[in-house]
């Protein structure tokens, strides 16, 4: 165990660069708090997901912060978020960004003291604001930070980077696994939907494009001839619902200033009855339905429909969640551009979907839950490993810039 290193007070080590440029049409790339990643050090761009790529970060406030190359920056709205970036490039940002000019310290030294839990629990401490928290350059530039000498910084930052790139490495292959796993529930879902669970059941074509063969013994049907609108509201006192891509419909959780924001709307909004189908008529053609849970209000411009007996809700959610489907549904909604599509019911009940017997629907449903179930418990495991090695990450540039272990490029 090695000492700790001296202190000094970070604004002694570096300057705030204090320039602004006006216009969002500048010619300098621009880089807001979203292009910085949490907790790593590194640049992405929403564009293309590159690291370091000026030529992807554009557009910006209209009034932003410059910085130059070599610069950290420091986001100091919601900093508990840890977003941090030594700049590979002159540019502008966000003035929720810090362009701090290293003066007396190594730049990736203080970037790695940046993202250390005691820097950030510092700085997110003097936060003000409950929506919007940030801490100011006033406080922030007084906070006691790790200084050794500069050999000593360079070699914590030459120890550091290796060490976390080995750590990231291995985050980055977890990722992917996880990547897998859902392509794979995608697959087995699609294939048990459209398909059904008899690999040598006899096809037939289905005459319908984007369907292809189906089993012999299933139906084509258009979904009016499965479904009935529901459009009842006056029914405050239900809980509310919502549908989202990734969960379906789940009930809906308020803090108590957003339900006073919202509750005299209440009588206008629809109900959903358990196992009905509900959707959302702009994202539909991304995957934006489910069954609902309980009885329930949905927003006034979402589509409830209840299935008829020979159709399972369970398994037209699921069919209805299908990359497939989800683009049939994009096909038959209104709209200039992709963002501004709508499926209005007209559009909806013209689409034709596959009909298994009642009894295979039943079994689709229980086989995809089952299947579900064991990938869950896999991407539960491999989540709880992310967690683990962004903990031993976060610990070790801890204990590194902290000098608080032993380290073979300043022993």
């Amino acid at each position: 165990m090695t000492n700790a290193y001296s202190r000094l007070r970070l604004k002694y080590a570096v300057d705030l660069r204090r320039n602004r440029t006006e216009g969002a049409d500048s010619e300098l790339p621009y880089v807001g708090l979203e292009n910085i990643e949490s907790g790593t050090g590194r640049l992405i761009t929403s564009a293309s997901g590159a690291e370091d790529d000026p030529s992807t970060t554009v557009g910006g406030e209209s009034l932003s912060a410059v910085f130059q190359a070599g610069d950290i920056l420091f986001g100091k709205l919601r900093p508990y978020l840890a977003k941090a970036w030594i700049a590979s490039f002159d540019g502008r940002c966000s003035t929720e960004l810090l362009p701090l000019k290293p003066e007396r310290l190594n730049a990736r030294f203080g970037l790695y003291v940046m993202l250390s839990r005691e820097f950030i629990d510092a700085v997110d401490g003097s936060t003000f604001g409950s929506k919007m928290p940030r801490a100011d350059w006033a406080f922030i530039g007084n906070v006691p930070i790790p200084f050794p000498t500069p050999s000593t910084q360079e070699g914590i930052a030459d120890f550091l980077d290796r060490e976390t790139a080995d750590i990231d490495a291995l985050i980055a292959a977890k990722h992917r696994l996880l990547d897998l796993m859902a392509e794979k529930r995608r697959a087995i879902v699609a294939e048990a939907v459209m398909r059904g669970l008899n690999p040598t059941a006899p096809l037939r074509p289905s005459g319908i494009h984007w369907l292809g063969d189906i089993p012999a013994h299933w139906e084509v049907r258009r979904v009016a001839t499965l479904f009935c609108q529901r459009d009842e509201r006056n029914e405050p006192d239900l809980p509310l619902l919502e549908v989202s891509i990734n969960a379906g419909v789940v009930v809906r959780e308020f803090s108590s200033d957003k339900i006073e924001g919202t509750a005299s709307d209440f009588n206008t909004y629809k109900v959903a009855r358990q196992g009905d189908i509900a959707f959302n008529k702009m994202r539909m053609w991304q995957g934006a339905v489910g069954v609902a849970p309980v009885d329930g209000l949905v927003s006034p411009d979402y589509t409830v429909a209840w299935a008829k007996e020979e159709l399972l809700p369970d398994y037209a959610s699921q069919l209805f969640r299908t990359a497939s489907f989800s683009a049939e549904c994009g096909r038959n909604s209104q709209g200039i551009t992709w963002d501004r599509l709508r499926l209005y019911w007209d559009g909806f009940r013209d689409i034709f979907m596959p009909l298994p017997p009642l009894d295979e629907q039943q079994q689709i449903v229980q086989h995809i839950t089952t299947e579900s179930a064991k990938l869950d418990r896999l991407r539960a495991a491999t989540g709880n490993s992310v967690a683990l090695l962004k903990e031993r990450r976060a610990a070790l540039i801890a204990a590194a810039v902290t000098g608080q272990m032993e380290i073979p490029e300043v022993a």
